[in-house]
């Protein structure tokens, strides 16, 4: 899934010439130049990644870190500040930053920190499950294949969760229905293959590869 970077800089300039370097490495960018339109975007975007100013109109951008610390957002996010001194460091870390960067700064180191923590915190995300080109974040609800959002219902998530949590594993129609309906589903048990029909259509919308496969007599199992 491409990572999806919030950057936020009132020097419409820098924050242009910084999109495009994202946009030429393949992130999704989505930009604002002001404190509280930064905040707003934050908060509905569910960025992977943000790359922050200091000072902006507004909120500046400790204040902005403060508050999505403060509600239990862990989003990354690289401080770009031209503070240098160690003292402001400190605050800029202290207020909820991962990162900092001085201005001016090298693209390059910014591309580096960027990957490195997107790296990081992919590893560490437990609300993150991915099979090859396919996602599905536990967080947000959001399912993607490649770049593409696929819009899924309840249970239609709640069976894809399942497989993906059991990936290259084959289990059972037996199971799914325990585990994925709950004990207690009294219904018609071609429910499983009716929701994994919904499933297909939708992840193969584009001729994608097919990863749910039928294991005829068991069950089903999610594979290349």
């Amino acid at each position: 899934m491409t990572a999806h970077i919030l950057v936020v800089e009132d020097e419409v300039k820098l924050a242009r010439f910084v999109e495009l370097e994202l946009s030429y490495e393949g992130y999704q960018v989505s930009v604002t130049h002001d404190g509280l339109s930064g905040l707003t975007a934050a908060r509905e975007f569910h960025p992977d990644l943000v790359v922050l100013d200091w000072m902006l109109p507004g909120l500046s951008g400790l204040e902005i870190c403060r508050r999505l610390r403060a509600t239990g957002d862990k989003v990354p996010i690289i401080l770009l500040t031209a503070k240098d001194e160690i003292s402001d460091r400190v605050v800029g870390l202290d207020a909820g930053a991962d990162d900092y960067l001085i201005k001016p700064f090298s693209i390059e180191e910014l591309l580096a920190r960027i990957r490195a923590h997107l790296r990081r915190n992919h590893e560490e995300d437990p609300d993150v499950l991915q099979f090859e080109d396919l996602s599905l974040n536990r967080r947000t609800h959001e399912v993607h294949r490649g770049k593409r959002l696929i819009e899924l219902t309840a249970k239609e998530f709640d069976l894809l969760d399942y497989l993906l949590l059991h990936s290259r594993q084959v289990v059972t129609r037996d199971r799914i229905l325990e585990q994925v309906w709950g004990y207690d589903f009294m219904g018609d048990s071609n429910i499983i293959e009716v929701y994994i029909r919904y499933l297909r259509l939708k992840l193969e919308t584009n001729n994608e590869k097919r990863l749910i496969q039928t294991v005829r007599g068991v069950g089903y199992v999610l594979r290349n």
